[in-house]
Order: structure tokens, then C-alpha cells, then sequence
């Protein structure tokens, strides 16, 4: 039997056993997500982004957003009453990588979608102060051009290898569906889907 001493006073020891504990124990915490049914089964409606939306969640990451606006609503009446229903895992099944995050210098915006128009989000984007005059949000005047992925349709196939599910037909559609539009086009119709299939208080 090692003695604490013993391990205390033998540095290589000392990792090893130490990434040996935090290994088991991230596995016994994590594996069994991976076997309910509530955190891989999508909640009724959800599906996936089509490739307008997936291409506006990319302008979305790129751009930063995620630095500022969490996409988690947590399980408190303050949260609840403020943004409705709590998030729960299903909702965020097609979601790579997770936007969760946890900071709130603007608001969350995983209940956003519906709720405004898409003049009002493009109106907000191009300049925030214009329907929101307290707001610090910079501007994102360069969005107001022509949307360019020319990578879809590999990222679609990528995320079906996770399983995703997108059929060979949207895949094929896929530029056309990105064909004239905007990249400011693309972020709107990401955040006009973002927590419309809450579950119902």
C-alpha cells in the first residue's frame, strides 16, 4: 500500500494518480448522459438547422455574440419569469458546439426567436440604437453582404455523421438555399429559431 507521504513526495506519481481520479470521475459523471433519453431525444418540433440557419449560426460564432448573450435560461422564478420556460437538453440536441455560455451583458437569447420581426432583428444588428436606445451593442453594418459558404454542404454531411439527419436532397439544395441572400439574412433566420420549441410552463 503507498503511503499519502509516499505519493506527496513523488511528483510523477503524484500526476499520474491524479489524472487517473479526475479521468474516472469525469467518466462516471458524463457517460451516463450519453444513455437519456431526455438529453438525445429532441423535444417535439426541433429539427435541424436548415442551411440558412446553420450558416447564420457560423456568422454568430464568428462574430462573437456568444461572448454576450447567453442561450441558457436557468431553473430559477427569476429566470423563468423573465424568459420563460427553463432550458432543457433536448432542446439543444443539434446544437456543435453548445452556445450555452454565461454571460448576460445583453440579454438571453434563447427565447428570442418569434418574438421580434425580421425587420426589427436587421434594424438591431445594422444599428442597435436604433430600436433599442440604452443598448451598448456594437453594430454589425458589414453583415449587409452577399452570403458566401462555400462549405454547406460539407458541414451538413459532417453533422449528419453525428446524427443529424439531413437528407441527400437538402444537402443538394443546400447553395441554392444561400443563393442572393445576406449573411445578415443567414444570423436573423438562426435567431428567429432560438427557443421556439421550449417545452410549455
Amino acid at each position: 500500500m503507498i503511503s499519502h507521504e509516499t505519493i506527496e513526495k513523488n511528483i510523477g506519481l503524484l500526476i499520474v494518480l491524479t489524472i487517473l481520479i479526475v479521468s474516472v470521475g469525469g467518466l462516471v459523471q458524463i457517460v451516463p448522459l450519453f444513455f437519456q433519453t431526455s438529453t438525445t431525444t429532441p423535444v417535439a418540433g426541433l429539427t435541424p438547422y436548415t442551411a440558412l440557419q446553420l450558416s447564420g449560426r457560423d456568422i454568430y460564432i464568428r462574430e462573437g455574440c456568444v461572448g454576450c448573450h447567453s442561450q441558457m435560461i436557468r431553473p430559477f422564478r427569476a429566470e423563468t419569469e423573465r424568459y420563460g420556460h427553463y432550458s432543457v437538453a433536448g432542446e439543444f440536441v443539434y446544437d456543435r458546439p453548445f452556445l450555452w455560455g454565461s454571460k448576460r451583458t445583453g440579454p438571453d437569447l434563447h427565447r428570442v426567436g418569434g418574438r421580434y420581426s425580421d425587420a426589427w432583428h436587421v434594424a438591431h444588428l445594422l444599428n442597435p440604437r436604433d430600436v433599442v436606445p440604452e443598448s451598448n451593442m456594437p453594430a454589425y453594418p458589414w453583415l449587409d453582404r452577399p452570403l458566401k459558404d462555400a462549405a454547406i454542404q460539407r458541414k451538413m454531411r459532417t453533422l449528419n455523421v453525428v446524427g443529424h439527419g439531413y437528407t441527400e436532397q437538402e444537402i443538394s439544395d443546400a447553395p441554392a438555399a444561400l443563393d442572393g441572400r445576406t449573411e445578415i439574412d443567414a444570423v436573423v433566420a438562426y435567431l428567429q429559431v432560438l427557443g421556439i420549441h421550449a417545452p410549455k410552463n
